[in-house]
């Protein structure tokens, strides 16, 4: 009856039992792949989270230093005598010190009185037409200043020219 199967091509008992394990096989390679495919993502999502926190972390250790750079700034030495000055302090005089048996080391006096503030300089006018005029430390150059004045100025009897003079040097 085999023989007669094969003959006719009817159905032979052993390929009705491949099937259902073919579609095992291929159910199992599809979930892998789908499965490999949500794998991928998630980590492309965790790659991009990734470079987008290295990004803010810069961005903050940059603007952590730039703070850091102000507090260096105004914990200078200059920088904290400007201020107290600013603020009418004064050094104070020679120390007292009250030992642990209660003596006394050292004489008080009083602190002295602060010199009143003084005017920041004026800067000079300059007596030739044209010429520019140095601006104050710290301060941008005027737009219709040329970038760099003369070095040499020429003297009214006609004669060799001069060095100009310059304030502060």
């Amino acid at each position: 009856m085999r023989r007669l199967g094969r003959v006719l091509g009817g159905p032979v008992a052993g390929q009705a039992a491949r099937t259902p394990f073919v579609l095992l096989v291929v159910a199992l390679l599809a979930g892998g792949l789908i499965s490999l495919l949500l794998l991928n993502s998630a980590l492309n999502q965790g790659s991009f989270q990734l470079s987008k926190l290295k990004r803010e972390t810069t961005t903050l250790t940059d603007e952590e230093q730039a703070l850091q750079r102000d507090v260096d700034g105004y914990s200078a030495p200059d920088a904290l005598q400007r201020r107290a000055h600013e603020l009418g302090l004064v050094p104070g005089g020679s120390p007292v010190f009250i030992g642990p048996d209660g003596k006394v080391a050292g004489t008080a006096s009083p602190a002295a009185e602060p010199p009143p503030p003084s005017p920041p300089p004026a800067p000079p006018v300059s007596a030739t037409p044209g010429a520019a005029v140095p601006s104050p430390a710290g301060s941008p150059a005027p737009a219709s200043a040329p970038a760099s004045a003369p070095a040499t100025s020429a003297a009214p009897s006609g004669g060799a020219p001069q060095p100009s003079q310059t304030p502060g040097r």
